[in-house]
């Protein structure tokens, strides 16, 4: 699939996909997770939001930028009518292919703590938990990848 820059012409298929791809956590976290409410359309300005498009939408999307001598990993999605197809994993690696053209240091993420898939997935793709806390009335798990790992 071949990936891409989002525009402001996706913003509501980025709203969908986040919908589709979070709903299933609103219950376990008791609101709806942070992605379900960011703000895309400033994302999409500064850059940071790229897509995983397909005839009917997006299949998924991720948005990520740098932070000091690391890349912020903050949301990645796949679509559930996408899932198990490798999508995801071509979005985080092109953002761990940019952190490393831009010579930095590690890819840096969280995930809410009742997202047990994505804690049991990230130290799989090489990223390795380095805390927990509650920040914003979440319960975060933190990642981190240095760019010679792969």
């Amino acid at each position: 699939m071949t990936l891409r820059r989002a525009t402001l012409a996706d913003l509501s298929d980025i709203k969908t996909c986040a919908r589709a791809a979070y709903a299933q956590y609103v219950p376990l976290i008791g609101r709806e997770p942070a992605p379900m409410v960011a703000d895309f359309s400033d994302q999409i300005a500064r850059n940071w939001v790229w897509v995983a498009p397909h005839t009917d939408g997006l299949a998924g999307y991720i948005v990520f930028f740098p932070i000091g001598d690391d890349m912020f990993l903050e949301n990645v999605a796949v679509h559930p009518d996408w899932s198990g197809q490798g999508i995801g994993r071509q979005l985080i690696t092109l953002c761990e292919d940019t952190a490393r053209a831009k010579g930095l240091r590690a890819v840096t993420l969280y995930t809410n703590a009742a997202m047990v898939a994505n804690i049991a997935l990230y130290p799989r793709l090489g990223y390795r938990e380095t805390e927990r806390r509650s920040e914003d009335g979440f319960d975060r798990v933190y990642f981190e990848k240095p760019l010679n790992a792969r």
